[in-house]
């Protein structure tokens, strides 16, 4: 293969993954991303095998994207405030500031449409979206842990489900997003989410 095979194939998996966010795994064929992404079929099979070795790494390249998101922001937050609750607004509101530049058509969530789709798909690769979710829940929980160490919630809270939430509330946006076609409703419902966990832990008084 030629030196620039990766960029080959990071087009078929551009391609690839813009068409499942927008008809889903089981409406994206082979013939139809060979097509688009303007390769030969033996270019395609030289880099996936299946369908399903395609769906795997589309997976795993948003997952670790996602991944490294997570913890560029949350060591941004982290470097930008000692205090834990702030440190968790900041962090919160990095994805807004990332959310904002998004544009139509919105990209969507490949979480999302894999889980719509399950039956389509391996258990190996539900099982990558799985993991992530578990690492959001950690990740959150954690940081959540060190805010309740310092500020009483005005109600009772369970840091683990307050977490899911605020995941819940990240997925969530994204999905109405993409279906209303407005992108601005994603950066809205994170700031609902960032003004939800900063009214819980206020002072008061």
């Amino acid at each position: 293969m030629p030196r620039d095979g990766s960029i080959t194939r990071n087009r078929i998996m551009d391609v690839a993954q813009q068409m499942v966010l927008n008809v889903g795994l089981t409406g994206t064929s082979v013939e139809k991303v060979i097509d688009r992404a303007g390769v030969t079929k033996g270019t395609f099979f030289y880099h996936f095998k299946t369908k399903q070795d395609l769906a795997a790494a589309l997976i795993e390249r948003y997952a670790g994207d996602d991944q490294h998101h997570f913890d560029d922001f949350m060591q941004k937050a982290e470097q930008l405030a000692r205090d834990p609750l702030q440190q968790m607004l900041i962090f919160i509101g990095l994805f807004i500031e990332m959310t904002e530049k998004l544009e139509d058509p919105f990209p969507g969530c490949l979480y999302a449409a894999y889980c719509y789709q399950s039956g389509a798909i391996s258990a190996e690769v539900l099982g990558q979206v799985e993991k992530m979710m578990h690492f959001w829940r950690e990740g959150l929980s954690r940081k959540l842990d060190e805010v309740g160490r310092l500020y009483h919630p005005r109600i009772p809270v369970v840091h683990s489900q307050l977490a899911d939430h605020v995941l819940t509330t990240f997925e969530g946006a994204f999905v109405l997003a993409k279906v209303m076609k407005e992108p601005r409703l994603a950066s809205e419902q994170l700031i609902q989410c960032r003004n939800y966990i900063e009214l819980l832990f206020k002072p008061e008084g």
